[in-house]
């Protein structure tokens, strides 16, 4: 058996290998430590190995998916070796000590997953293939639980913008490809051979040519050929449902890096989960595929105004129309994952129950059709959409006719196939089921005969059919005329055989065999019609997503007051009363009007935001937890949503199209890679100053603050002329660096703004409003104090604050220009003749309204002490 073990740990290529050995799949060696570990499930051992105990841990086959689910998770991929024939099959091939043949029939892996328990039902699960060829990037990506396929071609430099755009669950790469991704699996090179791609293409959609399907590059090709490749392999040579190839170009959609979306959290927050990204905060898609398509929406918001105008046109209609819209969406909310359906079908994995779902589905498409082609004044994109959700009637029929109502999951125990679709099949059934009612006239003659009435016919999986009698009457029947056969004794019972028991489970067995293997025929028939059709299918499943979005979308609008943004070819971006979609979803639900700011009922304060090219660099000052992240965060999802097509959280809002989406809004360590805080910043910094243009937008947070402030000051003042006179875009510059406001003088797109804070019988007060001017000055000391600062530190700290203040109004300060910055050279005899002053630390760290009368009189005494010691 470890020989068998061996071999098939050989072609796992590192997967753990789920080796089966009856009715548990069983992992060895280090496999069993790290699945154990992972699972937290028992480890034991069994036998040795070169002297050694074989760790051994395992799993029920009935509950696999489950373990695998945490599994993959957790990274891993598995191997999963099945037996390919019966113990008895294995017999009388080799004997009576043959071991059963096994064979590695699949290979689970995050990116081909299929299992419906396995996937999450609201995000798409991406694979995609990634390759070098002559100095350009190609990228596949595919998503097989749907079919859906894309190719792209990109540049070195934003190759990591588009695989950051996929999310992908797994990428592959060439094999000693030292660019490769850290986390990709390598396969070998001359599975990205282009040519070797287009035949596999070719041959895949049964074309002689590609052209049909769109305009693909050699790189694209190379790397569709590994995707597909790697396809074959964990499949062990059956492919999963593709559907032709779409190209996506760079053009189509806007540019945002990885450290962008991180930035904004659109589909995931920073701690790495779904809540608190702006995905949670707008999702109102009442299905799964919805849900995907959302966030393909967000993930790359488009750039052809033509086709972001008739998603707002589908929006609008929907959100004009409550009535329609709930209607729709009671009907959209009922329908089952089709696509996902379609995928495990076509993948070989389907069921008696993806059947029905293809079934319920493509009815209620039809219906949904039906229901919208008699609304008047239908916009332009749902007139493309609703051919899609009615071409199915005679598959529709044939599958309402084949299934009962509910199918089941497994197939192996059949009564799938419903009452009059085949009457050879129902005739079987009578068969079974007089046989099943001979059996229990049966019982009660045996009854009658023998007098034992607790005389019982049973059935299990081992013995079949027999008599059982309680132990007392079994002599009874042990008499050598009594007609019936010992089998076996119990406790408390025995058991036997009779011949007419025999011959009427006999008549069972033969036609519930011929019924299953029946059942199997139609179940295999069925699931060949359903792949004949397996693209329109996916067409019907994209239109009602695409039409779950919409109708999402309106229904997010009319929750929160949201407008339909105007969407123009220029540089402009107008927003009128803006807000943040995600701050005001979690604080509406805190309890605040209209959003509140921290929870405890205070209203979400809205702000304008209006650049044009004579002012199209904002430079913010203002408080730490004034808002000012707030903003820039808030004016960059504003036009994400607009561009996917949504509408946005403002009253009125004019959207110049944006072709690249920087934001540079907080930042931490990325010790993995070796980057300090400081580092991490610069690279975005030099990200957005090599890439952005005059149709960018920029949103930059504190440029500087990881240094020294001369070294701060001076990158922020450099980083502000470079985005201003360099690259001309869109931007809002968020900082406390008051001298920064001297740039007005110079930058004539460059306007100052704040925001506002005051201080009120000394606590401050955030007023989260944004105003015209520099800011008087960033009261850290303020929120210090807010944040829970000792009393006694923030006292100490002001006073070093007004040395030092003093020092820059007698030297002119920093203001005065970056050649002469003497602030704290000048004051640095200050201090330091301050700190060693002790009555004047005795005095800084007194509490006056803490202290008793007591407690007073001996501070006086002290303080007398101590300057009578300074005395000379």
């Amino acid at each position: 058996m470890m020989q068998q073990y061996f071999a098939l740990k050989r072609e796992a290529e590192g997967c753990l290998l789920f080796y089966r050995m009856g009715d548990f799949f069983e992992l060895f060696f280090d496999d069993a430590r790290q699945a154990a570990a992972i699972l937290d499930i028992a480890l034991t051992s069994r036998g040795e190995h070169d002297g050694e105990p074989v760790a051994m841990c395992g799993v029920p086959v009935h509950a696999a998916e489950g373990y695998l689910a945490r599994l993959i998770k957790a990274g891993c991929r598995v191997a999963i070796a099945e037996q390919v024939e019966t113990p008895e099959e294995a017999k009388k091939r080799g004997g009576y000590k043959a071991l059963v043949a096994r064979e590695i029939v699949r290979f689970v892996t995050a990116g081909t997953l299929t299992e419906e328990a396995l996937l999450e039902p609201r995000r798409a699960n991406v694979l995609a293939a990634v390759c070098e060829l002559r100095g350009t990037i190609g990228i596949a990506a595919c998503d097989i639980s749907t079919g859906r396929m894309e190719l792209e071609e990109c540049t070195p430099e934003s190759a990591g913008a588009a695989l950051a755009r996929l999310g992908a669950s797994e990428l592959v790469a060439p094999e000693e490809w030292d660019a490769a991704p850290e986390a990709a699996v390598a396969r070998p090179r001359h599975d990205f051979a282009s040519d070797e791609g287009e035949a596999r293409l070719k041959s895949l959609h049964g074309v002689a040519t590609l052209d049909g399907f769109g305009n693909f590059t050699r790189a694209m090709l190379a790397a569709a050929g590994g995707l597909v490749a790697y396809l074959d392999h964990v499949g062990r040579g059956t492919l999963p449902f593709l559907q032709p190839p779409v190209a996506r170009t760079g053009h189509a959609t806007m540019a945002m890096d990885e450290a962008t979306r991180s930035s904004l959290e659109i589909l995931s927050s920073q701690q790495g989960g779904r809540a608190g990204s702006l995905i949670a905060a707008v999702d109102r898609c009442v299905t799964g595929a919805g849900a995907r398509q959302l966030a393909d929406d967000l993930g790359a918001p488009l750039l052809d105004r033509s086709a972001i105008e008739a998603r707002l046109a589908l929006v609008h209609w929907l959100h004009d129309d409550p009535l329609l819209r709930a209607d729709l969406r009671g009907v959209l909310r009922a329908l089952p994952d089709i696509g996902r359906a379609l995928g495990r079908i076509v993948a070989g994995r389907g069921s008696p129950r993806d059947l029905g779902q293809i079934r319920d589905g493509l009815a209620e498409a039809r219906r949904i059709r039906d229901f919208l082609s008699a609304k008047p004044d239908r916009p332009a994109l749902l007139e493309a959409l609703l051919p899609a959700m009615g071409g199915h009637g005679a598959l529709v029929d044939l599958l309402q006719r084949a299934l009962v109502p509910s199918p089941p999951t497994e197939r192996s125990q059949g009564s799938f196939i419903a009452q009059g679709y085949d009457a050879a099949l129902d005739e079987l059934r009578e068969i079974s089921g007089n046989a099943r009612r001979a059996i229990a006239a049966l019982e009660g003659r045996y009854r009658a005969e023998t007098g034992i009435a607790a005389l019982k016919i049973k059935h299990n999986g081992v013995l079949g059919y027999f008599i059982e009698v309680p132990a007392k009457h079994g002599d009874i029947l042990m008499a050598a005329d009594s007609g019936f056969t010992h089998r076996q004794t119990m406790a408390g019972a025995v058991r036997f055989n009779s011949l007419g028991l025999h011959e009427e489970a006999g008549r069972i067995a033969e036609a519930g065999g011929h019924a299953l293997a029946a059942e199997e025929a139609h179940f295999e028939d069925l699931t060949a019609r359903v792949v004949e059709a397996r693209l329109l299918i996916a067409d019907t499943a994209a239109a009602l997503a695409r039409i779950d979005v919409a109708a999402g979308q309106a229904e997010r609008a009319a929750e929160g007051g949201w407008c339909r943004p105007q969407i123009t070819d220029d540089n402009s971006l107008a927003i009128e009363a803006g807000r943040h979609p995600v701050v005001e979803a979690a604080l509406t639900s805190s309890g605040g009007k209209s959003g509140a700011r921290t929870g405890s009922g205070e209203r979400f304060v809205a702000n304008d935001c209006v650049l044009s090219p004579d002012d199209r660099l904002w430079l913010i000052g203002g408080p730490n937890m004034g808002g000012k992240s707030t903003f820039l965060r808030q004016n960059a999802l504003i036009v994400v949503l607009a561009q996917a097509g949504g509408y946005v959280p403002a009253d009125r809002a004019t959207i110049g199209l944006v072709d690249k989406l920087f934001s540079r809004v907080g930042a931490s360590d990325n010790l993995a890679r070796g980057r300090s805080t400081f580092m991490v910043e610069m690279v975005e910094t030099a990200a957005i100053l090599a890439q952005a243009g005059e149709r960018s937008f920029v949103v930059l947070d504190e440029v500087g603050r990881g240094t020294s402030t001369y070294d701060g000051l001076a990158l922020a003042w450099a980083v502000v002329e470079a985005v201003h006179s360099g690259n001309k875009s869109r931007c809002l510059f968020a900082t406390h660096y008051h001298e920064l406001s001297r740039l007005a003088e110079s930058c004539e797109a460059l306007s100052l703004h704040h925001v506002r804070a005051r201080e009120w019988r000394g606590e401050l007060v955030l007023l989260h409003e944004l105003a015209d001017g520099p800011a008087d000055r960033s009261y850290g000391l303020a929120v210090a104090k807010l944040a829970g600062v000792p009393k006694a530190v923030v006292t100490r700290a002001r006073s070093v604050l007004d040395r030092l203040e003093q020092a820059r109004s007698e030297t002119g300060g920093i203001a005065a220009g970056l050649g002469d910055l003497p602030l704290f050279a000048a004051a640095a005899s200050a201090v330091h003749d301050e700190r060693v002053d002790p009555v004047r630390q005795q005095l800084d760290l007194l509490d006056v309204d803490a202290l008793s009368p007591r407690e007073a009189l001996e501070m006086l005494y002290s303080l007398k002490r101590l300057t009578t010691e300074r005395e000379p």
